[in-house]
């Protein structure tokens, strides 16, 4: 790689921040959506590049064995689900749901969304990344909006809100550890990168610390999905398309986590700072619990899905919170697999939603009957985010289990008990939509009840490579998390 190549980092956040601004010219609905699946195909590509030939840091990027996996996994997710989002957004269209003109800005806030995450991912820049959030909570608002239903508009309202006032706290405790590490190490941009704040973080105010911790910890806790700052998830992802909501719970609440994770870093590199393990483990918990339970409100499916997603956040933030190598390990890997599954999940649950018209679970009973590749796929999604063998999520659970147990067996217990309450409600859950009794024929649900069969492989793959993940993980992967485990304290 010569010294005038931009940096690959740069590369990887450009193409869909190009081809964004190249979006918001194109009318032709088929057009933007081949323009999407390609600029995609483009990031992907770039990312694996970016592995096989990683450039230094810079004073913008960094490149380590923390982001590295999550660049790489964002930028296939994005691939995967735009594919499925032109089967499904065409669909809403020739069922008259959305409008082409309409639709428009779906693509263009598609690739903004993806590239301010990989933004997020890549910066060596603390005000950076909390741009780059920021510029993703606006795309997610007005993609979450755009079928105009009161309900879309209400849960984008309440995403809007809850997200902004955490993205503000947040801010607040980015300028506080600015502070901190500008009071020893002098001022300039290079006090704002990661390279500069972590050396210095044991000459930095403990007790600013621990205030910046807090605020870092509610502000992206919020938009990571955790209890109890979790209200804005179950009614943005009941609400907004299903590739939309892929996408959510997918890589936004994964960036947000890594987010932590990064500060995290910092903290541990402080030995007078409180420890942040008891917070993350509260917070975790309570994730957990109130995840479990609310799942055995079986209504929305798509509901379902995110309440899930709120309990393996929990579950990586607990491990996090126990931390030591181990559970520092299968945290970030659950994180991983979570994204991976969840995303195949709501990609399952919008053709299931085509197939039957709904989102409610009364009428997705039977699809193993009706509808059987759907219905079969759809069970194999929800055996794998309950955690059950033989799929990643196994492993990742039994891990930190482990490490738990070690730690504090008394908190295995409990972390174990809030586990199998999850677990029997989604057994429960798949149980009825695989084998219930279908409803009867709704002549509107027929109307509309074609799904194209190719449009099931993007899930499809997800759920191979979450069984191939649990039976052989690669050896890079592997070297990435177990270099980078015990740093995160």
């Amino acid at each position: 790689m010569t010294a005038h190549m931009p940096h690959p980092a740069f590369m990887v956040a450009a193409v869909p921040l190009v081809a964004a601004f190249g979006l918001f010219f194109v009318g032709s609905y088929r057009m933007a959506a081949g323009i999407n699946i390609l600029s995609c195909l483009l990031t992907f590509i770039c990312s694996i590049l970016l592995v096989l030939e990683p450039g230094p840091s810079s004073t913008f990027f960094i490149l380590d064995s923390l982001n590295t996996p999550f660049v790489v996994l964002t930028a296939f997710v994005a691939f995967t689900t735009s594919l499925f989002s032109y089967a499904y957004m065409k669909h809403e269209i020739e069922s008259g749901l959305l409008t082409e003109h309409r639709l428009r800005r779906y693509h263009v806030f598609y690739q903004m969304f993806l590239a301010s995450m990989l933004l997020a991912l890549q910066a060596n820049n603390i005000g950076l990344i909390w741009a780059a959030l920021e510029v993703a909570t606006l795309s997610t608002v007005l993609v979450l909006t755009i079928s105009r239903t009161p309900a879309a508009i209400e849960a984008g309202w309440k995403y809007f809100i809850l997200c902004g006032v955490g993205i503000v706290l947040a801010l607040f405790g980015t300028a506080l550890v600015l502070l901190g590490t500008q009071s020893v190490g002098g001022e300039g941009l290079a006090a704002m990168s990661w390279d500069q704040i972590q050396p210095l973080a044991a000459r930095i105010n403990p007790r600013l610390l621990d205030i910046a911790y807090v605020f870092l910890l509610i502000g992206y806790g919020t938009k990571a999905g955790l209890a109890p700052l979790h209200a804005w998830l179950p009614d943005a992802h009941s609400e907004g398309p299903s590739p939309l909501s892929a996408m959510l719970s997918g890589l936004l609440l994964n960036v947000a986590l890594y987010v932590l994770l990064r500060f995290k870093m910092v903290f541990a590199a402080n030995p007078d700072t409180l420890a942040p393990g008891p917070l993350l483990i509260i917070m975790g918990l309570a994730s957990v619990f109130l995840a479990a339970l609310a799942l055995y409100r079986r209504r929305d499916a798509k509901r379902m899905l995110a309440y899930s997603s709120i309990e393996h956040m929990g579950i990586a933030a607990f491990a996090f919170g126990i931390g030591g190598a181990a559970a520092n390990f299968a945290g970030m890997l659950h994180m991983l697999g979570h994204s991976l599954i969840k995303s195949a999940l709501f990609c399952i649950a919008g053709l299931a939603r085509i197939a039957r018209g709904s989102n409610q679970v009364d009428a997705m009973n039977g699809l193993v009957r009706t509808n059987p590749v759907i219905g079969w796929t759809f069970l194999a999604g929800i055996i794998a985010i309950a955690g059950l063998p033989p799929f990643l999520l196994f492993n990742t659970e039994f891990l930190i289990i482990k490490a738990t147990v070690a730690a504090s067996p008394a908190l295995a217990v409990v972390f174990l008990l809030g586990l199998l309450l999850a677990v029997s409600a989604l057994i429960g859950f798949a149980q009825v939509v695989a084998f219930g009794e279908p409803p009867a024929p709704d002549h509107h649900a027929h109307k509309h009840a074609h799904v194209p069969g190719w449009a099931i492989w993007p899930a499809v793959l997800h759920l191979l490579l979450a069984v191939a993940l649990a039976v052989a993980m690669p050896g890079f992967l592997n070297t990435w998390l177990s270099a980078i485990a015990p740093r995160l304290g």
